[in-house]
């Protein structure tokens, strides 16, 4: 991919060990080059005809540090000005792209919030506690890897580096490895601080039933995440054949999937545990050491991929804190989870913010990384607190894309809302033109709140030389979730006060 510039100034960039990161040059003169590059020169100025490849790339330069005099190995790399260039794609084709998965994902989310209401009567969510709030960080674990997963595979895709065979089957296994290796971690820490969360109120902890909780946990998430992640590869790759942009499909039909899919196999996993600790006691912790063993193996692969091997270190801090995140939302939902109909809400209303919000992460990640390398911010870009007004009010088709996703909310619930009706899933909770606005206005303040933090975490990151790919959904996933399941226990508060008084 070429970038044409037409006006080269040059900045400095702080680098150390070869990882360039932010030095705190001037808020208006951000620097970047295209991506897959590393200029490196040495002059603070240069015309566009100097020391250009004839791509507007400047040449790599050995005078710069190169015998690495300081102690600590830095460098400093000279980087032409750019700016982020407005997408060709046309504001109805964006919403067009979107809403349907959109619609087939939030399908997805009322299935899921259906069989958690059924199974939350079962005997191991009764006598269990702890299983429910594994629900919100398992569900999580879809924006913490299948969702960051369809992320980088869109950009790659978007960047065209996607589009031989042998790139793409290198790509494809080193990440598949990759977010196995991630999802046992993941899944056995999310059992864990869950029995944590148990345990500090009841005062009380069985060894039992915590086998029962890792078991269950690192087995859904192993499971799910391989399916969903090959659903991933197969999702980026035919939109690139049809020509449609992959940041606006891709993380909808992870959305769609994901919460079905980890709901229904963990409620079957913890079921078919629980009815055999009477007489194989043995059954959980075996397959948590067989599990666990496979880490090595996955580790090993994703290390020796070029794609990966920096993401394998450098990912765990959004993927952890994202399920300490969430799960804090599963304890709002064990609290709350005996309200007749809140189970069935809880999937939908987290499941569209953390859609919505992923959608538009991907899509200010892919702009800048047309553009630009981690650790630069090009000139117009987002550098410190956006502005709310231009968040959504803004010229740019990001700003317009928001608004966009914004409007989408309310179609969108009140549809999903009219299915659950019509459904006559909640049996014992009669659903009210009352409720559904008290509902709906929740939804819509959760995404705004999602949408504007994403505008400005996503240029935070950058800047700081993260790539927002693997670190800004995660955290926007975990934070809707717990958003959503306060507002929505907010809402059902508001709406007995509000049905109580009238």
């Amino acid at each position: 991919m070429q970038n044409l510039i037409t006006e080269v100034t040059l900045a400095k960039v702080h680098t150390k060990d070869g990882d360039i990161q932010h030095n705190g040059h001037p808020k208006d003169t951000p620097i970047s080059v295209p991506i897959g590059r590393d200029p490196l020169v040495t002059r603070e100025k240069a015309s566009p005809e100097e020391d250009l490849d004839g791509q507007g790339v400047p040449l790599l330069s050995d005078e710069s540090g190169a015998e690495g005099s300081d102690e600590d190995n830095s460098k400093e790399l000279m980087i032409p000005v750019v700016e982020l260039r407005e997408s060709r794609e046309k504001l109805w084709q964006i919403a067009f792209q979107i809403f349907f998965p959109y619609l087939i994902a939030g399908y997805g989310m009322v299935a899921a919030g259906s069989v958690l209401e059924i199974v939350k009567r079962w005997p191991v969510f009764t006598n269990v506690s702890e299983v429910i709030i594994l629900v919100p960080p398992l569900l999580g674990l879809k924006g913490n890897l299948e969702m960051t997963l369809a992320s980088r595979l869109s950009t790659q895709a978007n960047l065209g580096h996607m589009d031989t065979a042998s790139e793409q089957w290198v790509m494809i296994g080193g990440n598949l490895a990759l977010i196995q290796a991630q999802a046992i971690v993941v899944g056995l820490l999310a059992a864990l601080f869950t029995i944590v969360l148990g345990w500090i109120p009841e005062g009380r902890f069985s060894v039992v039933h915590g086998c029962l909780l890792c078991a269950s946990s690192v087995l859904t998430a192993t499971v799910t995440s391989f399916v969903l992640g090959s659903v991933m590869v197969g999702v980026v790759m035919l939109s690139r054949r049809f020509h449609i942009n992959p940041d606006n499909v891709a993380t909808p039909v992870a959305a769609s999937l994901g919460d079905l899919s980890t709901v229904s196999l963990l409620a079957a996993v913890s079921t078919v545990l629980y009815n055999t600790l009477e007489r194989h006691l043995w059954v959980s912790p075996f397959l948590i050491v067989v599990i666990v063993s496979l880490i090595p193996l996955w580790w090993w692969l994703a290390h020796h991929n070029r794609y990966t091997s920096q993401v394998l270190y450098s990912g765990w801090t959004p993927v952890i804190g994202a399920m300490v995140i969430s799960s804090f939302g599963g304890l709002v939902l064990d609290y709350t989870v005996s309200n007749d109909g809140i189970a069935v809400f809880q999937p939908v209303i987290n499941g569209v913010g953390g859609n919505l919000v992923a959608i538009q992460a991907s899509r200010l990640s892919t702009a800048l990384h047309q553009v630009s390398i981690p650790g630069v911010l090009p000139r117009n870009a987002v550098n410190g607190c956006p502005n709310p007004l231009t968040t959504f009010c803004g010229k740019g088709i990001s700003s317009r894309t928001a608004f966009v996703l914004l409007l989408m909310v309310i179609p969108g619930q009140i549809i999903f809302l009219l299915s659950i009706y019509l459904m006559n899933e909640t049996k014992n909770f009669k659903i009210t033109v009352t409720f559904a606005a008290i509902y709906v206005a929740a939804a819509i303040l959760q995404v705004a709140i999602l949408l504007f933090i994403a505008n400005w975490l996503v240029h935070f990151l950058w800047r700081r030389g993260n790539d927002p790919d693997n670190f800004s959904i995660p955290y926007l996933t975990a934070i809707g979730d717990l958003l959503g399941t306060v507002l929505l226990a907010l809402a059902f508060y508001v709406y007995d006060l509000v049905s109580h008084n009238t």
